[in-house]
Parts: C-alpha cells; sequence; structure tokens
C-alpha cells in the first residue's frame, strides 16, 4: 500500500536524508478514534530519525478517516501502515 493518494502529495523528503540516500519502509501505528480523527500514531519500525518524523507528520496531518462500525456503532480501530520513502 504505502503513502499514496493526498498523503504522498504533502510527503516532503528531508533534505538530510535524500544528501545521504536514505530510502526506506516506515511502519507506522495508529488508531482511527469514533470520530475519525487519528491518535497514538507512534512509529514501531523506522528507517532515519528525519524520515520517521516525516511519516508521522503526513500521517497526523491527514483529513478524517471513515470509524470503524461494529453493530451500527463507530468504534476505535488500530492500523499498522507502511510510508515508503523512495529516491527518484
Amino acid at each position: 500500500m504505502g503513502c499514496q493518494g493526498r498523503e504522498a502529495a504533502h510527503l516532503v523528503y528531508p533534505e538530510i536524508a535524500r544528501e545521504n540516500g536514505v530510502q526506506g519502509r516506515v511502519i507506522l501505528q495508529f488508531t482511527v478514534l469514533r470520530d475519525g480523527s487519528l491518535g497514538n500514531v507512534k512509529v514501531l519500525r523506522g528507517v532515519d530519525s528525519s524520515l520517521d518524523r516525516e511519516a508521522v507528520r503526513v500521517v497526523s496531518g491527514s483529513p478524517k478517516w471513515t470509524p470503524g462500525r461494529q453493530r451500527d456503532r463507530a468504534v476505535n480501530v488500530t492500523y499498522t501502515f507502511p510510508v515508503i520513502f523512495q529516491l527518484r
């Protein structure tokens, strides 16, 4: 999957990582709360501190998500989400 669509448009490759040729996949975990906002965003597996911070920034600033539903009620759902940084 990775960071695609709207989030990829807001992703800024950190200059220090670009200069050093650092790339890879940052694995994030976060909870989509009942109101659609994100909470508890954390890095499960990072690549480089600058890439990790950028991945958290982009996901934290994303628009509201559709919350999970159980028995027709909105519930919190925890996701694991990869953000892929690749130099071109």
